[in-house]
């Protein structure tokens, strides 16, 4: 895993931290899957398939609600669009991992069909780190 992160905008009302970053080898790949597949965002959630995987989807693909948390907004401009792109997480997700810095990697291997970056024999993949969050 890269040393080199990008640190989400904080999306949480109350907070100044960051809870989730890219490697520099996550915002590559995003960045040519944003030019075949234009604007993206990430979902998290707990279910089986890749559960522990974030699927990322063109913007709008995956329709989040009120049982989703938006944890953070990643500015991956480099010639892309600039438009954020979206980490969003269930909620019931969010309760276990609250207390985890998230950083998204990518490592080779073919992860769920429904992530854009399947096709790349890639997969991105979840690090976590347990932080002690101001209350």
């Amino acid at each position: 895993m890269s040393e080199a992160r990008l640190h989400a905008a904080v999306t949480l009302p109350g907070e100044d931290i960051s809870r989730v970053a890219l490697t520099a080898e996550a915002v590559e790949l995003l960045r040519k899957l944003w030019i075949q597949h234009g604007p993206l965002m990430f979902h998290q959630s707990g279910g089986c398939c890749d559960g522990s995987s974030p699927m990322c989807y063109p913007a709008g693909e995956f329709i989040t609600a009120g049982a989703d948390v938006l944890l953070g907004l990643f500015d991956i401009a480099d010639g892309v669009e600039p438009q954020p792109l979206e980490f969003w997480m269930s909620k019931e997700q969010f309760n276990y991992w609250s207390h985890t810095h998230l950083t998204v990697d990518v490592v080779q291997g073919r992860g769920s069909g429904f992530s854009v970056e399947a096709p790349e024999g890639k997969r991105f993949l979840i690090r976590s780190k347990l932080m002690d969050w101001p209350s």
